[in-house]
């Protein structure tokens, strides 16, 4: 028997092993290091080891089989992390209710999309996957790192960070239950469901605390529900809220629910309309991940400024810049850029909106965000300042390996599409084809018919 349990503890090692992602040995010399915790360094290397910064400085050397890669005249700065993001999901919404705590991210993760190489070349390397906003209360999200090419999706699962949730206020809920008929259809309807959602909550929490306390007494355990157990957690801080929110009237009114209900950490998504309550966002503690220069889109938000992101800052609160959108990930850089124009932020603050801000956001500073001694090797190589619009990503890392390199690109690294394959050539009717029959007896005039041909 104790053969055995040797053995099964054997197979359970490997199989860890098995799964553990791939880390790397890189030393990149000579760039312009942009640090964003210590300043820009200029003609400095960077030492990675088993996947980790190991040494930063001057005239470092590589260790025996360590690639030397040259940032001679580039920019190295830490990895790009995207704060609300869809990538890589194989669906987005559990929109059948209007609270859908216990389903997750993590089940729906493909890691054969082929956006994630995409987004590699634009220097990302982690991204916070999102649960839709079809309801008020949505699934649990999943923080992943950029490892292309594996087909486990576990293998992409940022190690060890916070579990985070998907609320949403505003047109995107109510739009929902109008459309499938089900509560709430209004603002102040949204507010109740989560009150009453918290409440729910409580109630569970206190019936499982009374018999876990007389477990001796025979009782009969209540009911195992997972979508309480969420909220819960959510209400022991266990689980981290992002909220899906444009107007500042509902912002405001999802502070004053947290603080009813002891809930003290929260980031805004989007929040177009943050930088009119700017001052009781910092007062709470809230955070906010917004767009750019995104607006108009829709009426709820009309009253934007590109000025949000930097008003914000300016104000004490932890801000960051996201995507929520497969092909502006690719260019956050440039997003970040914006707000030396609308704001007048400086290099490192405006970099820290795509780096350290989502990071601490997520609850994954102490290894990402920073190009600092011990944290993970998490990089991007530009040409060019990477808050230049000259800028172009040349080199990517993401735990010391390189998953992209724009000069050694192989047919963009596409599972199920090769760009170098023949397309099928594509007729277009050049004369009627009487073959087809499918309008057969149908008479189309506009003037004249339209079917009238010379041949």
């Amino acid at each position: 028997m104790k053969k055995l349990y040797t053995l099964l503890a054997l197979f359970c090692f490997i199989g860890t092993a098995w799964a553990q992602a791939p880390k790397g040995d890189v030393l990149i010399k000579n760039g312009t290091v942009l640090t964003i915790t210590n300043g820009t360094l200029e003609e400095t290397d960077v030492l990675v080891r088993d996947g980790k910064i190991a040494k930063i400085g001057k005239g470092l050397r590589a260790p025996k089989g360590v690639q030397e890669v040259d940032a001679t005249g580039k920019f190295v700065m830490p990895g790009v992390i995207d704060a609300h993001s869809h990538l890589a999901g194989s669906a987005i919404n559990e929109g059948t209710s209007q609270v859908t705590a216990e389903v997750s991210m993590e089940d729906v993760v493909d890691p054969m999309d082929v956006g994630i190489y995409r987004a590699l070349a634009g220097g990302v390397t982690s991204i916070h996957l999102m649960h839709g906003s079809a309801n008020v209360i949505g699934g649990q999200n999943e923080t992943m790192k950029l490892r292309y090419g594996s087909t486990n999706p576990e293998d992409l699962r940022f190690e060890g960070a916070p579990r985070t949730i998907k609320f949403a206020l505003g047109e995107n809920p109510t739009r929902g239950g109008r459309a499938r008929g089900i509560q709430p259809q209004s603002r102040m309807g949204v507010e109740m469901m989560i009150r009453n959602s918290f409440s729910e909550a409580q109630e569970y929490k206190k019936k499982w605390d009374a018999y876990n306390a007389n477990k001796n007494t025979r009782k009969v355990a209540p009911e195992y529900d997972l979508r309480m157990e969420t909220l819960v957690d959510i209400l022991e801080g266990e689980v981290w809220v992002n909220c899906h929110s444009y107007r500042a009237d509902e912002i405001y009114m999802l502070m004053k629910v947290f603080s009813d209900f002891g809930i003290d950490r929260i980031n805004f998504q989007h929040a177009n309309e943050a930088y009119k309550v700017a001052p009781e966002l910092a007062a709470f503690g809230a955070t906010a991940s917004v767009f750019a220069d995104w607006w108009a889109y829709k009426l709820e938000v009309y009253y934007s400024t590109a000025y949000n992101a930097s008003i914000l800052t300016e104000n004490g609160i932890l801000t960051s810049i996201n995507s929520d959108d497969a092909e502006l990930i690719r260019h956050l850089y440039h997003e970040a850029a914006k707000t030396q124009k609308y704001g007048n932020l400086s290099d490192d603050e405006a970099l820290a909106l795509i780096t350290l801000n989502p990071a601490k956001q997520l609850g994954i500073d102490n290894r990402v965000g920073s190009i600092e001694e011990g944290k993970d090797a998490d990089i991007a190589i530009f040409e060019g300042h990477p808050l230049s619009v000259y800028a172009v990503p040349m080199m990517t890392f993401v735990d010391g390996i390189k998953y992209f390199d724009r000069e050694n690109d192989k047919s963009d690294q596409r599972i199920y599409v090769n760009p170098e394959s023949s397309v099928e050539e594509v007729l277009l009717y050049e004369k009627m084809d009487h073959s087809h029959r499918c309008m057969e007896g149908a008479a189309i005039f506009y003037g004249q018919n339209l079917f009238k041909h010379k041949h």
